[in-house]
């Protein structure tokens, strides 16, 4: 289990923050495409002067094109590279890192803590406008124009019945193995003064799509192509319809995680290994 940290070894948590725009997502891919996690490793490797590759592992896997403003991964580093390098790890990750990534801290992680498992929570916000006139210029890399004018109260009306914990199969790319219950703790949305409309999306975890599905069924919504109950509707029929279109992935951004208090991470961490399922519904898969 990847929360037992091997002797020697020193568990790291980094928190930190990136424009996706450049990015083909975090994890990394073969063929030499550019991600989050390579530059983060890559820098990690050479700041330490070590020969070897020391990996990350990360709360939420972003795709191509999200961005993220609080991310947490964790790293097992030899207690002599921890010793020697601490001190001054950080300032010298800002100087190798790529302007499109930070680091923002860096600190001996308490026991039992999996960036990705101990998570309780992660909260995403979509940016969204429907002025007439397009996008500010200068945020065009993280809203999404919508050529349609939104109903805001009645996004918020179609969000309610989303809550809860579900099956959302309907609004997920499946995965072999890979289950898609999921617990949606808040979906809202606001409109800011300046126009923009901010979907607040927090759930325990979630599926691949899911976010950008979700805001796509609320879109269609807002732009009165549906009624307020349709997504629910389709939530509860289990497919995937085809009028829910997965969104543009720019106005995306993971904005927080939430863990348990240290005493609990382990328990956490286990709980989440753990295969899940609706009462009365059989299988699954892992998290």
């Amino acid at each position: 289990m990847s929360d037992e940290v091997q002797p020697g070894h020193v568990r790291v948590r980094l928190d930190l923050s990136y424009d996706g725009t450049e990015f083909s997502g975090w994890a990394k891919q073969a063929g030499g495409r550019r991600t989050v996690q390579g530059e983060i490793e890559d820098a990690l490797r050479t700041v330490t002067r070590s020969p070897e590759t020391f990996e990350l592992t990360v709360a939420g896997r972003t795709d191509a094109g999200v961005h993220a403003r609080g991310q947490v991964a964790h790293v097992d580093l030899p207690e002599a590279v921890w010793r020697e390098h601490h001190q001054k790890l950080l300032k010298r990750l800002a100087g190798r890192l790529p302007r499109d990534v930070r680091v923002w801290a860096l600190r001996e992680a308490p026991s039992g803590f999996d960036a990705r498992f101990s998570a309780v929570w992660r909260r995403y916000a979509y940016r969204v406008t429907d002025n007439p006139g397009g996008v500010d210029p200068l945020l065009r890399g993280h809203v999404l124009w919508h050529d349609w004018p939104l109903d805001v109260d009645a996004m918020n009306e179609a969000a309610r019945g989303l809550l809860g914990e579900h099956d959302f199969a309907a609004y997920c790319k499946k995965r072999e193995g890979a289950t898609t219950i999921r617990t949606l703790q808040e979906l809202s949305l606001v409109r800011g003064d300046d126009g923009i409309i901010t979907a607040t999306v927090r759930a325990d975890a979630f599926c691949h799509n899911m976010v950008r599905s979700l805001i796509g069924a609320l879109l269609f919504v807002g732009d009165g192509h549906r009624p307020p109950d349709w997504p629910a509707e389709v939530l509860a029929a289990g497919v995937r319809d085809s009028a829910v279109h997965v969104v543009r992935p720019h106005g995306l951004t993971l904005e927080e995680v939430g863990y348990p208090a240290d005493e609990l991470l382990a328990a956490r961490s286990r709980e989440a290994r753990n295969k899940r399922s609706l009462p009365g519904v059989t299988g699954g898969g892992c998290c």
